[in-house]
């Protein structure tokens, strides 16, 4: 349980499922980074995994579907020096991207109709401010 990547309070993707693949990173380290692997990408195949509930995969596939290639979801990180902590910077963004494929859509917007004291505010406001802006014309008859 320890490998394995904990997306939200129900759903636990095992370790066997992710695909991690090493390479030299462009960020920083100085001469060390063309001597260490410390790049991280980290794989998950959505369309073929059986840890997922069918609604949340057909979920996550639909709002993923730009990011996906055939089905696999990659994300990765070089930002670190140490292949460890890009390690847990790639858990933690594909945890993340994965959380929100999945969220529940918001509930729908129920309409609702102004009170009637809005209703009359508004009107009231726009009486004054035409009468504000009738105040201002110059009428030539006047001088």
């Amino acid at each position: 349980m320890a490998d394995d990547l904990r997306v939200n309070n129900w759903l636990v993707i095992p370790a066997g499922e992710l695909r991690e693949r090493f390479s030299r990173s462009s960020g920083p380290g100085g001469q060390s980074v063309n001597t260490t692997d410390s790049r991280v990408e980290l794989s998950f195949d959505i369309a073929r995994s059986p840890s997922l509930p069918e609604r949340e995969r057909n979920r996550a596939l639909s709002r993923l579907e730009t990011r996906l290639a055939d089905g696999v979801l990659t994300v990765a990180a070089e930002t670190e020096r140490s292949q460890l902590m890009n390690r847990d910077a790639a858990r933690a963004r594909l945890a993340a991207v994965l959380k929100e494929a999945i969220a529940p859509p918001p509930p729908p917007r129920v309409p609702t109709k102004p009170t009637r004291g809005a209703r009359e505010r508004r009107l009231a406001d726009k009486r004054r401010r035409g009468q504000t802006k009738r105040d201002r014309r110059y009428d030539a008859g006047e001088h």
